[in-house]
């Protein structure tokens, strides 16, 4: 692949997952400056994440349809930014469900034409994947400094312009990419999408995911509050999370070589076992900053290495013209399930930052679910 279109991929990842750094662990933080309690803020949380279930999926159907999966990310990413100027305009609880949802149901067009154009270019190569893939961390990292760094400045609202030229920035950056195309395998057309969905190693594969994603609630919606409460300032908190998304960039330097040397389902188990040791620290141990700063370094395994070798696997079970909507169910069931349930679940525990431990312990549990369950998969099935 040319220089060029390397460069082009990376900013693409780099713009969206910036996006994620600068809202998503303020999210809390904003909806809380609008008045919203933290039911409603874990209620609204879980609402907008339910279009994580049908947007990707309506954006890869029309993407295998038409085979122009270049074209749905650009009109995905316009509408995005078109989508998110709602926001400003809206308050209260229902208001703002209602703005954060269109944009979901827009952004979620983004990232699984994003992740099929670049596995195409490079052939599904898990180590040119992670080279590629680490610029969206480093997009994270900036942008979570950059939104924390905004909020003691000039206050939660002040995010929604930072957001407003990141997805500008996504926007202009997909209009030079470039589309490569894999012919479909003949005998994907004797295998049914149905078939490959129901198969026992992919129904487990996603319940595993699924709960994975459950035990990142309390964290994507309430760090940022549960920082504060602990007596960090919006940069401290920025750096904190910086600094776990700093580890998953070295960490995507070498997941190829981690997942071919051990294999996906060892990686994963090892993954998410650690992550269980993360929630587990931030319930019991988050005032102690050296154990804190180490559960923030276990992001790197948590999601870096655990995501690597997820679309290394999504990319293997789904053959040619079933790769789009296998990466869309892949990110719209586990994330949009797993975040409704992980955000409705913890903003019913987390009772005004006085539920912290008891919250931070039911995602200790739901990781732990989630490795016992991938641990029944049989190894030649993962691979």
């Amino acid at each position: 692949m040319r220089d060029k279109q390397i460069l082009i991929l990376g900013l693409s990842y780099l713009f969206y997952f910036a996006m994620l750094g600068a809202l998503v662990p303020f999210m809390g933080v904003f909806l809380d400056s609008r008045g919203l309690t933290s039911v409603e803020i874990g209620q609204l949380l879980s609402l907008i994440t339910i279009t994580r279930i049908l947007g990707p999926n309506l954006w890869a159907f029309l993407a295998d349809k038409t085979g122009k999966n270049l074209r749905v990310l650009q009109l995905g990413s316009f509408l995005t930014l078109a989508g998110f100027s709602v926001v400003y305009v809206s308050f209260g609880f229902w208001s703002l469900t209602l703005a954060f949802s269109l944009f979901m149901l827009f952004w979620t067009a983004v990232l699984p034409q994003i992740e099929v154009i670049t596995l195409n270019n490079i052939e599904g190569n898990p180590a040119r994947y992670s080279r590629i893939r680490l610029w969206g961390s480093i997009g994270y990292i900036l942008f979570s400094v950059v939104g924390g760094f905004v909020i003691d400045w000039n206050g939660p609202g002040a995010l929604l312009y930072l957001c407003s030229i990141i997805l500008l920035g996504l926007f202009l950056s997909t209009l030079f990419v470039k589309d490569t195309k894999v012919a479909s395998k003949p005998s994907d057309a004797l295998e049914s999408m149905w078939k490959m969905i129901s198969a026992w190693p992919f129904v487990a594969f996603m319940l595993s995911a699924i709960l994975l994603q459950v035990s990142f609630g309390p964290f994507y919606s309430f760090f940022a509050l549960y920082m504060r409460d602990i007596g960090y300032t919006g940069q401290q908190t920025g750096w904190l999370i910086a600094l776990g998304v700093a580890a998953e960039v070295f960490i995507f330097i070498y997941a190829g070589k981690l997942i071919n040397r051990f294999g996906v389902k060892s990686v994963m188990l090892f993954c998410i076992g650690m992550t269980a040791l993360r929630w587990w620290l931030l319930a019991s141990a988050a005032n102690v900053l050296t154990l804190l700063i180490f559960s923030q370094l276990i992001h790197a395994l948590s999601f870096g290495l655990t995501h690597s070798a997820s679309i290394h696997f999504i990319h293997r079970y789904f053959t040619g013209k079933y790769q789009t909507r296998g990466q869309a169910l892949y990110t719209s069931v586990s994330f949009g399930v797993g975040g409704a349930v992980g955000n409705l679940i913890a903003g019913q525990i987390w009772m005004q930052g006085q539920g912290a431990f008891n919250t931070y312990l039911f995602s200790t549990f739901a990781a732990l679910a989630s490795a016992i369950i991938l641990l029944i998969i049989p190894r030649a099935r993962m691979e």
